[in-house]
């Protein structure tokens, strides 16, 4: 029954994505060479934005009031311990043996003294943090980004990061949680804590004159920098509001 809520959830999310999937530019826009879906783009962000607003920033809002700081910190150890299965398989496709056995050191560390993850003694005893995923290793393998994309939910992507989701999903140990009633809660709460950590940025996104570009440009300027190679050229015209107080620098 899960499964069948879930792929009617999924099914209407791709139709309200469909039915926003296209904006009209202003004809003097200038554009991204690595956009040229721009339109499509800006509609799935549209829809993207109006769920976001309607349902996940308010329960993050939520989450954030009613929940203690150390409790918080805690469920974000513990979904960032997770991680690190995909974060040491990655080290280890991407030929980075020091770095794998860091990040398994981690894991094992901060798994067993750190009560499931929890807690982080890795980071106390100067365990490095790495960020590893599939798009980052394809990255590093010579695979070039593509154009960006912006996925309906998961937000902003490029035809490089997009599949590789995918093979990261096999790496999260969450996969492998058959009882629905366990797996899609802790999905749940997992959404939560990465919304929350986004609400500090909200401020910076309401100052910014264009958000999509905003947001597209940090997505692609990010990774670009993750993997090593050359950000992307930002175009010419401001991303923030000018008239908004305060500084209206890039951050």
């Amino acid at each position: 029954m899960m499964n069948r809520l879930a792929a009617h959830a999924l099914t209407f999310c791709l139709l309200g994505a469909t039915l926003t999937g296209c904006v009209t530019l202003p004809p003097n826009a200038p554009r991204s060479p690595q956009d040229p879906y721009e339109s499509w783009n800006r509609g799935v962000y549209k829809f993207n934005t109006k769920v976001d607003n309607a349902v996940t920033k308010p329960l993050a809002k939520g989450y954030v009031k009613v929940v203690p700081q150390p409790i918080r910190t805690g469920v974000h150890n513990f979904f960032g311990n997770l991680r690190m299965t995909t974060v040491f398989i990655n080290d280890s496709l991407q030929g980075r043996p020091l770095a794998a056995a860091t990040d398994l050191g981690r894991l094992l560390l901060n798994t067993t003294v750190g009560i499931g993850g929890l807690l982080d003694p890795a980071t106390h005893a100067g365990l490095a943090h790495n960020d590893e995923d599939f798009g980052l290793t394809l990255a590093r393998w010579g695979v070039h980004s593509g154009p960006f994309i912006e996925l309906p939910i998961f937000g902003p992507s490029d035809l490089r990061d997009a599949p590789a989701r995918v093979v990261d999903a096999y790496t999260n140990p969450l996969t492998y949680v058959h009882d629905p009633w366990i797996k899609w809660p802790l999905y749940a709460v997992d959404l939560l804590d990465t919304r929350a950590g986004l609400l500090s940025l909200e401020p910076t996104l309401a100052t910014a004159y264009d958000p999509y570009q905003f947001v597209r440009d940090a997505y692609l300027a990010r990774r670009a920098f993750q993997s090593g190679q050359k950000p992307p050229k930002q175009e010419d015209d401001s991303l923030l509001d000018p008239d908004a107080p305060g500084d209206t620098t890039h951050p």
